[in-house]
């Protein structure tokens, strides 16, 4: 059996051309085309990038605001008094959240001292609620201008020390 003739396949001498090629077409201009993806991918990857720096901000704070509580539950759980817990606790937060390098617009703290009423040796407790107000303006549009983060830390009294 010899090879099969198609007449669209056949070369100008009548034989059939082992190789066909498809038509040859006209390339369109593709001038202009890298600008197109440029103006559509530097946004997203400007929305990318603040996404990323905004959740890196949070982040640090939250753990800031962690550690801030933590000190001031400590602070407050090694004093001997009321009045004295709650001033120590306050400065410790606020120490430690300046030391840290946390910049809140507004930072609360609250502190539980009601451990200190209960009897000697019944076990106790104080805690302390620590709330930094993180400024996220500008980051990403849409975005309020500030975020809330708080943290509760709750730190054990010695159950046979004199209160």
């Amino acid at each position: 059996m010899g090879p099969t003739h198609h007449p669209e396949r056949l070369s100008p001498g009548g034989e059939a051309d082992p190789v066909t090629r498809p038509p040859v077409r006209e390339r369109r201009s593709e001038r202009g085309a890298a600008v197109i993806e440029v103006v559509i991918l530097v946004p997203a990857l400007g929305l990318f990038l603040a996404l990323i720096i905004t959740g890196g901000r949070v982040a640090l704070a939250h753990q800031a605001v962690e550690a801030s509580a933590s000190e001031a539950a400590r602070a407050a759980s090694i004093s001997r008094t009321q009045g004295h817990a709650e001033t120590l606790a306050s400065s410790a937060a606020a120490a430690s959240l300046t030391g840290q390098n946390t910049r809140c617009l507004r930072t609360t703290v609250a502190v539980d001292t009601s451990g200190f009423a209960t009897p000697v040796g019944t076990p106790a407790s104080v805690g302390a609620t620590v709330t930094c107000q993180v400024d996220l303006t500008g980051l990403l549009p849409g975005l309020p201008g500030s975020m809330d983060i708080t943290a509760t830390v709750r730190s054990p009294l010695d159950t046979y020390r004199e209160r």
